[in-house]
């Protein structure tokens, strides 16, 4: 599949969430289970949406993980990347996920909630993430 970057952002996102349906569909044909990570951001916007949308996709066999959170921030505060992915995504779906592992922002213990999300993803290796490419060059939440 190929992706231009004189693509629309609505048909980047279409295109993007094709193929990662496609990668979700063939991982769960071989392994019986697949394992994602979901991202937030303006640049994930097209391509939720349209992955919503996609059929036959047994997300009862997905296991996802949502990929980053701003420290001390509850679900409830708008600014929340659980919300907005709770929202989104994960509310959207025809058939409820597996497992959706969000990181708790509002974790006692920020270190430990690392270390227990880690444990999870170590039993869960990742076969597709989607992430975020962002105005100034930023991946995944990460400034250059």
């Amino acid at each position: 599949m190929k992706i231009d970057i004189s693509d629309s952002k609505s048909q980047m996102g279409a295109k993007a969430a094709a193929f990662t349906a496609n990668h979700i569909r063939e991982t769960i044909r071989k392994n019986g289970t697949a394992n994602i990570i979901v991202a937030t951001g303006a640049s994930q916007f097209e391509t939720l949406a349209a992955l919503i949308q996609e059929k036959d996709i047994a997300w009862d066999k997905v296991t996802a993980f949502h990929l980053d959170e701003y420290v001390g921030t509850p679900i409830t505060h708008p600014a929340s990347f659980r919300q907005y992915l709770w929202k989104r995504f994960v509310s959207q779906l025809e058939l409820p996920l597996k497992a959706f592992h969000y990181v708790n922002g509002d974790a006692a213990d920020p270190k430990a909630e690392c270390k227990r999300l880690g444990e999870v993803i170590a039993r869960h290796p990742i076969d597709i993430a989607l992430v975020g490419i962002g105005e100034n060059a930023h991946l995944a939440f990460n400034d250059p």
